[in-house]
């Protein structure tokens, strides 16, 4: 694709994403989320820093004290998945995780802890995409998720495709799980959005590639839903998807999204990129397995533009 075409593409897509800002309703009727009596099913936030899109978004839906105790642990998995830096759109943004650990400590948090079953080599993978540091300058710890040792066996009682898997230790134990993806092109899944992100959290990815990748994402979000998903859409990357070549694929995009629901949030991320929903299958599967909603007019949805 020439750069010129690759520009109009994402012009479009821009402009496309802004459905999300337009489309429902607008209110404050209190619904609920997974585990959560909360303001809004989702929130979408724009034009700001992931910080402060963060920092807007989590206060909406209550501030991080509604999802974390004190004295509770934590784990936050992004998108760490490949040796790339934040310009690449890669990987989750660092300011924005960083910012996520700090609003779990000052909620109380005892420990929050930071984890991918990286693509690349794990430890260049956790230095260049600059969430190492990040994690380590908000009072976060890093660990691996290289070991299998760290795997435990679970079944997935709903699962079509995908019945069993090994799952990292952090999740099965944690008492607070955040989910953090970016929102990027994925040359097998489409999109790599918040159910895609947890193929970082089990040992054998290899499985679903060869058995229905679609399917098995939708299963494995029938197993655990995380406390609170949190799509990272600052920098997205627009093709040559999940790893990318060059910054010439990214583009400043500066939106979030926040919501308990991964269909309603991934939903909503495929208007943010300007793609229809039913061209991420897995989206689809998830919501007939009763993973969550496709339906954004149905929820309760706070739009912010920071500025």
């Amino acid at each position: 694709m020439k750069r010129r075409e690759f520009i109009r593409r994402s012009l479009a897509a821009s402009i496309a994403s802004g459905a999300l800002f337009s489309m429902g309703k607008w209110n404050t009727v209190l619904a609920s989320g997974t585990n959560h009596l909360l303001p809004f099913d989702l929130v979408a936030v724009k034009s700001g820093t992931p910080e402060e899109m963060f920092d807007a978004g989590i206060a909406a839906l209550g501030g991080m004290k509604t999802f974390v105790k004190p004295n509770q642990t934590v784990v936050v998995k992004p998108n760490i998945g490949w040796d790339a830096s934040p310009e690449r759109a890669a990987n989750t943004n660092p300011g924005l995780v960083g910012q996520i650990i700090r609003h779990c400590l000052d909620a109380g948090a005892k420990r929050v802890m930071v984890f991918d079953k990286t693509c690349d080599e794990w430890t260049r993978c956790y230095k260049n995409s600059g969430i190492e540091k990040a994690v380590k300058d908000s009072g976060g710890q890093i660990v691996t998720g290289a070991i299998e040792a760290h795997y435990r066996h679970v079944d997935i009682p709903k699962g079509i495709s995908l019945k069993e898997n090994k799952v990292h230790e952090l999740i099965l134990e944690s008492d607070v799980f955040i989910n953090v993806p970016v929102l990027k092109n994925h040359g097998g899944a489409q999109m790599s959005l918040t159910m895609k992100n947890l193929m970082g959290v089990v040992w054998n990815r290899r499985y679903y590639h060869a058995n229905n990748l679609h399917q098995c994402i939708a299963d494995f979000a029938t197993f655990k839903k995380p406390d609170l998903n949190v799509v990272d859409g600052y920098r997205v990357l627009k093709r040559n998807g999940p790893r990318g070549v060059s910054v010439n694929d990214v583009a400043i995009m500066k939106y979030q999204i926040l919501s308990t629901d991964m269909v309603a949030a991934d939903t909503a991320a495929t208007k943010v990129f300007g793609i229809e929903t039913d061209r991420v299958k897995h989206i689809g599967l998830a919501e007939k397995l009763g993973v969550g909603t496709t339906d954004l007019d149905s929820l309760n949805i706070k739009r912010i533009t920071i500025g």
